[in-house]
């Protein structure tokens, strides 16, 4: 079993837990590593596992009606996804999205044994688990209204506020952050096409709000983004 790195990871999925309690769970766990585009698991596979997000960046995706795939979310250290199959009343529970390493990335898999073991011994830690997807269905409801109401223009700067904060750089001084995903990517997580959101970008980028390049952008003017994201 490889040894599990936390140092510095704060899972609020974990906050139920004394230390001790905590790092018995994690001598339990096993460390998963991925290469850039590589899956950690497709959506319908069984599910048997929970996973925290130590490390890296992932993107959580979906089938759509006609067989392409939807970018639902982005996630980052600090982050778990898994838990859902896990929670299904069903012989053999099946994962619901996949999710795919954006870069290299770790995570910290718990087996379904031990979880549900977790679970009967702390019951807040179940708590947690149906608060924190509460708040996750309540994000979803967010974006399927913005999707019936609000411009793509808006939508857009909103998920590139977002992703600017998951990219974030080092408290160093310096503001912005380099997104480094492509404009399919970021039109999957706005909920349109990539043309239309080519527009919208070019627009920011004329304004200097962004720099576009190959496969990533960097955000240069946060506050400007944020009242375009309101207006």
């Amino acid at each position: 079993m490889q040894k599990v790195h936390t140092a510095g990871v704060d899972w609020p999925l974990l906050e139920p837990l004394r230390p001790a309690e905590r790092a018995e769970l994690l001598a339990s766990a096993r460390t998963r590593q991925y290469e850039r585009d590589e899956e950690v698991f497709r959506e319908g596979d069984p599910g048997d596992s929970l996973h925290l997000v130590s490390a890296g960046r992932l993107a959580v995706r979906v089938s759509t009606p006609d067989g392409d795939t939807a970018t639902l979310n982005v996630l980052r250290a600090g982050d778990y996804f898994g838990e859902l199959a896990l929670l299904r009343d069903s012989p053999v529970p099946e994962r619901t999205a996949s999710v795919l390493a954006l870069e290299a990335a770790e995570t910290v898999s718990v087996s379904g044994r031990v979880f549900h073991a977790v679970c009967a011994r702390h019951p807040a830690v179940e708590r947690l688990v149906a608060t924190l997807l509460a708040d996750r269905v309540e994000k979803l409801s967010q974006r399927l209204l913005e999707a019936l109401y609000v411009g793509v223009d808006r939508r857009v700067c909103l998920r590139l506020l977002e992703l600017a904060d998951i990219y974030a750089p080092p408290p160093t001084g310096r503001r912005g952050a380099v997104i480094p995903l492509t404009q399919t990517q970021i039109a999957d997580l706005a909920g349109a096409t990539r043309p239309t959101v080519n527009q919208v970008l070019q627009t920011l980028a004329a304004e200097g709000v962004v720099v576009l390049g190959r496969g990533r952008m960097e955000v240069l003017d946060l506050d400007r983004l944020h009242e375009r994201a309101i207006a």
